[in-house]
């Protein structure tokens, strides 16, 4: 029983190791979003962090139209951060058995 529980401790510390690289990684990650056929272009950082925005100047003559693709440049950038992020965190749990139900990143 006391091999099993040193075996499990180990298999954590190697995991929460592997999770604090991975959260090293995606802060230096980024990420582009686009929008209206790239003439809105967002980076975001793996933080979510906005470091560049590109706005074609044709799109702002309309105002309405440019906020729209705004919010959708910068959710297209979200949900990529969200995808890479999910798929480096399965990464770095592969391989240390969770209960059933329990999910990371938590």
């Amino acid at each position: 029983m006391r091999g099993n529980i040193a075996q499990l401790m180990q298999q954590a510390q190697k995991m929460q190791e592997n999770m604090q690289r991975v959260q090293q990684e995606l802060a230096s990650l980024e990420v582009e979003g686009s929008a209206g056929g790239g003439m809105v272009a967002i980076t975001l950082t793996g933080n979510k962090e906005c470091r560049k925005v590109r706005i074609d100047p044709s799109v702002l003559s309309d105002p309405e139209m440019a906020e729209d693709l705004i919010a959708a440049a910068f959710n297209d950038a979200s949900n990529k951060v969200d995808e890479e992020s999910k798929s480096r965190m399965s990464g770095a749990a592969a391989g240390m058995p969770l209960p059933p139900g329990m999910k990371l990143p938590f």
